[in-house]
């Protein structure tokens, strides 16, 4: 049962990202570590499972993604032109303009790259709410339930957190000007050609959370059911069959 225990407290937090050591240190001090019938070697070893578990899903979520190119280089996550405006995107192609798409495309990306490690600070609020019913929920659950858990419980906090650093970013990195070059060029090309309206702000932070849940998924996926993914003694110790 013990073991069990474990695993479940490594497995939820695996996956959690985090901006700068730092502020992580900070956080882990503060972490309640659930109460466990046995000797206090068995808290002392649930508190540092907890901790490095924090340490390396952290590094490995939010590293990837908030990296150049985290998003912008890898499939899975990147950002593409909206549905509604595809079309203007493939007129543009045709048309000799691939680089003002290309330029929009990329710019979108690196505002998903500037804004992730926000996402730090809410995941650990969700850690310390989760109460014994949504542990055992997860421990039920298939290879990402603790990343189901925390979309369920952050999504709306997330995205209130992004959007604002999106806005930001995508001034920064020139989404705003890449988005009217290219409707610019299309309606020049096509004066009467109808372009939807589209909200920048929206469309990249939930994109953006789209990515994150998804490599949040891939990181605890992984640890459950890869050995070579415990790059510690420690994790080795606590999922060891």
């Amino acid at each position: 049962m013990k073991k069990v225990l474990l695993s479940l407290i490594l497995s939820v937090c695996l996956m959690m990202p985090v901006a700068h050591g730092a502020d992580i240190r900070d956080f882990l001090k503060a972490v309640p570590v659930p109460s466990v019938a046995g000797s206090s070697q068995d808290s002392n070893t649930i508190a540092s499972g907890l901790k490095e578990a924090l340490s390396v899903g952290t590094t490995n979520a939010v590293g990837l993604l908030s990296k150049k190119d985290g998003y912008f280089g890898n499939e899975a996550v990147k950002i593409l032109l909206p549905e509604n405006i595809r079309k203007v995107g493939d007129v543009l192609r045709m048309a000799g303009y691939q680089k003002e798409v290309d330029a929009f495309i990329f710019s979108m990306n690196r505002a998903a790259e500037k804004a992730v490690p926000k996402a730090a600070n809410i995941f650990a609020g969700a850690i310390k709410e989760m109460s014994f019913d949504d542990a055992k929920k997860i421990l039920s659950g298939g290879d990402t339930a603790a990343t189901n858990f925390f979309k369920e419980k952050t999504s709306s906090k997330l995205s209130a957190a992004f959007k604002p650093e999106i806005s930001q970013s995508m001034n920064e990195v020139g989404v705003t000007k890449a988005y009217k070059d290219m409707l610019g060029r299309y309606t020049s090309l096509i004066p009467f050609g109808k372009v939807e309206s589209l909200d920048l702000d929206t469309y990249v932070t939930n994109k953006s959370l789209d990515g994150l849940f998804y490599q949040l998924g891939r990181e605890e996926a992984n640890i459950r059911t890869n050995p070579a993914a415990r790059t510690t003694d420690l994790l080795k110790k606590v999922f060891r069959k």
